[in-house]
């Protein structure tokens, strides 16, 4: 038994140099990269809008609530931007490039750019744009299966921070507008 296991390293350290121009990407990787690396890209537009949502919910909170909620704001701005970073990152490894281009990160992103005109609109459109990114990364999950296991593994700690934020959002609609069960 051992001595097959030492012929799989041998081998294994022979598929090593072979095509080392793609890095991380080795034969072990089953996904298909050239998907990946859209709905990477995809992901990071949409963490990107989701910055930029919630950094002007930040300024624009107004009202004796405003304080409070837009702290909130910026700490979910914060974490959204290390969201994009990571899937960066990941997007680099896999040896694509990351699209940050402002021209079209709208129309790449699963989410909206919602102003929100008060603060519990602002509230419901950051919780609307949650509830789309659990459902959006649930999906990549399911599909990168097995195919591509650091990426799922990345995009779980992700959507594990997303949903802590829905739930936050929720507790603060809840506790702001009275016409909410439990408000």
């Amino acid at each position: 038994m051992s001595t097959s296991f030492v012929t799989d390293v041998e081998q294994i350290r022979r598929r090593a140099r072979e095509h080392i121009e793609r890095g991380a990407v080795t034969n072990a990787y089953k996904a298909d990269l050239a998907v990946v690396l859209r709905l990477l890209n995809e992901a990071l537009a949409t963490e990107l809008v989701c910055v930029l949502r919630y950094r002007r919910h930040y300024h624009m909170a107004e009202g004796i609530h405003s304080k409070a909620v837009a702290e909130e704001f910026l700490e979910h701005a914060v974490v959204e931007q290390e969201h994009a970073d990571k899937i960066a990152a990941r997007i680099v490894q896999l040896g694509g490039a990351p699209d940050f281009a402002p021209d079209s990160l709208a129309s790449r992103s699963a989410t909206e750019y919602a102003e929100g005109h008060s603060l519990i609109d602002m509230i419901k459109e950051d919780l609307v744009a949650e509830r789309v990114v659990i459902d959006t990364y649930a999906d990549m999950i399911r599909y990168l299966g097995n195919s591509d296991p650091t990426t799922r593994a990345m995009l779980e700690g992700i959507l594990a921070s997303e949903e802590d934020h829905a739930h936050e959002l929720s507790t603060l609609l809840a506790t702001l507008d009275p016409t909410k069960p439990g408000g």
